[in-house]
């Protein structure tokens, strides 16, 4: 069964040009069985499918939620949580990755960093984080050992970390544009039919293969250093967007299947190092 685990929709990421109804279709024309929609901090692009689209079309293919969480200190993660299980929380940007960790198990379910070793700020692999505890990835339960979007060279980084920490590898297109959909792949042997079949397979470490064809028209490519100034500015806006959602993530604390002391001291932990730390 062919499953895209990195989607992007126009419905719930600013920066794709694709609704969820047409990443459907190509995908389907293209042979795949299944997406995971893993919007920004967001499961807007998974609520349109569901209030619009679900039952209605496409009863032969399946939609899964999942989401792609900006942290505070270690890039971005794709997170998979059991079907029925509502965590708004992570609809919060800027959470330190060891709360987020302790949130996603809780909830029984899984989480690996997208692009790990991709651009710096957003790929946990060029982070001061990883630099200081590089064991922390044996924490996680996958990682995208495969991303259209970014080259042999760190997919072939993110595959042998994955051996060496023995961890499941998936694959992701990362798709924000047509013509980048359906270039990446993780193929189970066995059928996905729910978020609770994805994540059992993946704690089980049942065969999975991830692969596909490199994207060549990523905004970095076309663009070339002056990327380097758009990163820069991500970082200081996933700063002050994580801070400025602050009150808003401790209301939601009182929610959470983990101590509420604990995750505030993990949080403040996390900030008072990042706050020595210079972006690299």
């Amino acid at each position: 069964m062919k499953i895209d685990m990195h989607c992007h929709t126009k419905e719930g990421s600013v920066d794709c040009k694709v609704g969820i109804e047409d990443y459907i279709r190509i995908l389907r024309e293209k042979g795949f069985q299944g997406m995971v929609v893993t919007d920004h901090n967001s499961y807007n692009g998974y609520r349109y499918w569901k209030r619009h689209l679900k039952g209605k079309k496409y009863t032969d293919f399946v939609v899964l939620k999942g989401i792609e969480y900006d942290t505070f200190n270690a890039g971005h993660f794709l997170v998979v949580l059991p079907e029925g299980v509502k965590a708004r929380i992570l609809e919060m940007r800027g959470m330190p990755v060891e709360l987020l960790i302790k949130i996603v198990h809780a909830y029984g379910g899984i989480l690996g960093p997208a692009h790990p070793f991709g651009e710096k700020y957003l790929s946990f692999g060029n982070t001061r984080k990883f630099r200081k505890n590089k064991n922390i990835m044996a924490e996680f339960d996958f990682l995208e050992a495969y991303n259209s979007c970014e080259n042999s060279e760190r997919n072939q980084r993110a595959k042998e970390a994955a051996r060496k920490y023995l961890l499941a590898q998936v694959g992701g297109s990362d798709s924000h544009k047509e013509e980048c959909i359906g270039t990446a792949y993780t193929e189970f042997r066995e059928p996905v039919r729910t978020e609770s079949d994805l994540i059992e397979q993946i704690k089980r470490r049942a065969p999975i293969r991830a692969g596909g064809s490199y994207y060549h028209g990523t905004t970095k490519e076309k663009i070339g250093r002056i990327n380097d100034v758009l990163l820069y500015s991500f970082w200081i806006y996933n700063k002050v967007a994580g801070f400025a959602q602050l009150n808003k993530r401790r209301k939601q604390a009182k929610y959470l299947p983990v101590p509420v002391r604990g995750g505030r001291a993990v949080y403040a932990q996390a900030i008072r190092q990042d706050r020595r730390s210079e972006p690299r």
